[in-house]
């Protein structure tokens, strides 16, 4: 078990924590959840640079560190919609992140099993895309007033990145869309 793979591990572990903790009847709740969500998201970038700069890259590391973002994420996000419940376009900026999680998952799984995978590889504008909803989340977990519109900001900025890196993708797939390209078995 590599000490990257260890980082992810430890993301997995915090997310349950990060629910109860988000839900405790104490003021500071709300603030606690926020530090472990950043917690999390300081692994998420650690255990990659570890990975890249000690050759720790394995199968396992590849397959588990993109689920435990998208758990942390997903629900990171339904815990503020059910805070913001009172904010429809909160709930579609939301959807709009998990879907988009959704289908890009999908179509490098797809993408892969061709042995296209390059031509939908992390691009400049996801990093740019996933720093600004890290950061919309945890602005938006600690729930203070003040931090709010910045919040709201952010996580509208990170919906409308998130659309454009998902239509990028699909430009990048479409060739081997369009040729109706099939796998064994299907």
């Amino acid at each position: 078990m590599t000490l990257a793979n260890q980082l992810t591990l430890i993301r997995i572990v915090l997310i349950p924590l990060f629910v109860v903790v988000f839900y405790l009847p104490v003021s500071w709740a709300y603030l606690a959840a926020a530090a472990i969500f950043s917690i999390a998201a300081i692994t998420d970038w650690l255990d990659g640079y570890v990975a890249r700069k000690y050759n720790q890259s394995t199968a396992f590391g590849a397959f588990l560190d993109p689920v435990a973002d998208k758990l942390m994420v997903v629900i990171a996000l339904l815990l503020l919609v059910g805070l913001h419940h009172d904010k429809p376009w909160f709930a579609g900026a939301a959807a709009v992140i998990v879907g988009r999680e959704i289908v890009i998952s999908a179509l490098r799984e797809w993408m892969a099993a061709l042995g296209k995978s390059a031509s939908v590889a992390v691009s400049y504008i996801g990093k740019v895309k996933t720093t600004l909803q890290m950061t919309a989340i945890i602005v938006l977990l600690t729930n203070l007033a003040i931090l709010q519109l910045l919040g709201f900001v952010a996580l509208a900025g990170a919906a409308a990145l998130t659309l454009w890196s998902m239509i990028l993708y699909l430009k990048a797939a479409w060739p081997h869309l369009k040729a109706g390209s099939k796998l064994d078995g299907e």
